[in-house]
């Protein structure tokens, strides 16, 4: 069976599911609002699409391009908003963080999807091309680092993982790992799994766990832009590991183990969960997820009317898609940099 065509067809049944799901509770949720509607806007979660609703009929194209982990996300926001502006085209491509920014800064694309924050020299490149643009949060997310279900390892401190991980490591078997796994390994081989250097999420693992970001060992299997080809690899041999996005543990139903990891400040060895996540005890491996819109690409209704509903939709579409819910505070703040960059 090869693994390419597996992974495409596994993320065409998530986006099928994820599509129907968020068509359905989002449904829900605006029959539920019935005539409140007229209210105001209220504090709970999947707030209703009343105010894209509203507001006149958008048309046009939105390009999106970049991180892999954020696609799942922009393309759930996308098929919502268009069954509701039909004559409005969102692309979302997976060309990873750094290619995305590229795309970007160049002015190719209207909205970047990022796993990380913009670099300085991505910074200096958009001011070149005169791309002006606002960094706003869609999401919470979490990495974590994955083995095989029989694998009897459960916990890893950050020295260790980076033992692993870290540029010149020596580590090929379960037994060059120093300190204690808790388990017996033996010298069983260690096949690695991690996306490409292109990838946000190589950015932000790198940069937590080794101290620096792009400083890895490059002796493992990179599978680019398919997280689902790291679930593939470690379920796949007993004693292999990898890491993806928090979002991909849910999906892979248990076909891998997410390991704890051990909390630097209180030595607590603490599980990739939404709450812990939330609570910042997932240390150092809980993330901000980011869309980035140009200044100029606000100009355009079709591309104000998408991020606004993006947001006000936000839990409903991070909930689906198995992400971490922004606060209330993330939210406003969100919808705020939108607006003030937009000038309405």
């Amino acid at each position: 069976m090869p693994p390419s065509l597996t992974d495409k067809e596994m993320q065409v049944q998530k986006n099928k599911f994820l599509t129907l799901a968020l068509a359905g509770v989002l449904a829900f949720g605006v029959a539920a609002c019935g005539d409140d509607e007229e209210s105001g806007s209220g504090s709970g979660g999947g707030s209703s699409a009343s105010t894209t609703e509203s507001s006149e009929k958008a048309s046009g194209t939105i390009r999106i391009d970049g991180s892999s982990t954020v696609a799942p996300l922009s393309e759930a926001a996308a098929e919502l908003f268009q069954e509701e502006n039909p004559d409005v085209r969102v692309t979302v491509g997976t060309s990873g963080t750094g290619g995305g920014f590229e795309k970007f800064c160049a002015g190719e694309t209207d909205i970047s999807d990022a796993s990380r924050q913009i670099k300085e020299e991505e910074v200096a490149l958009c001011k070149e091309g005169g791309i002006t643009y606002e960094e706003v949060q869609v999401a919470n997310d979490a990495l974590s680092v994955v083995v095989n279900p029989e694998n009897p390892v459960t916990c890893l401190s950050v020295e260790q993982v980076s033992q692993i991980w870290n540029k010149g490591s020596k580590v090929k078997t379960w037994a060059d790992v120093e300190g204690d796994l808790g388990a017996d390994v033996g010298a069983e081989n260690m096949a690695l799994y991690g996306p490409g250097t292109d990838s946000g999420t190589f950015d932000y693992f790198t940069e937590a766990i080794n101290g620096e970001e792009g400083v890895s060992r490059s002796d493992y299997n990179n599978i680019g832009e398919d997280d689902n080809a790291v679930i593939s690899g470690v379920a796949g041999d007993k004693w292999a590991l990898g890491y993806v996005p928090y979002s991909f543990i849910t999906e892979a139903e248990g076909q891998v183990k997410p390991l704890q990891i051990k909390n630097p400040d209180t030595g607590e060895c603490v599980d990739p969960t939404l709450e812990n996540v939330q609570a910042g005890t997932y240390a150092p491996l809980g993330r901000a997820l980011y869309v980035y819109p140009s200044g100029d690409a606000l100009k355009k209704p079709e591309v104000l009317q998408f991020l606004t509903f993006y947001l006000e939709n936000n839990d409903v579409i991070t909930e689906a898609a198995t992400f971490v819910p922004m606060t209330e505070e993330q939210k406003q703040s969100a919808l705020d940099k939108v607006h003030t960059l937009a000038g309405s």
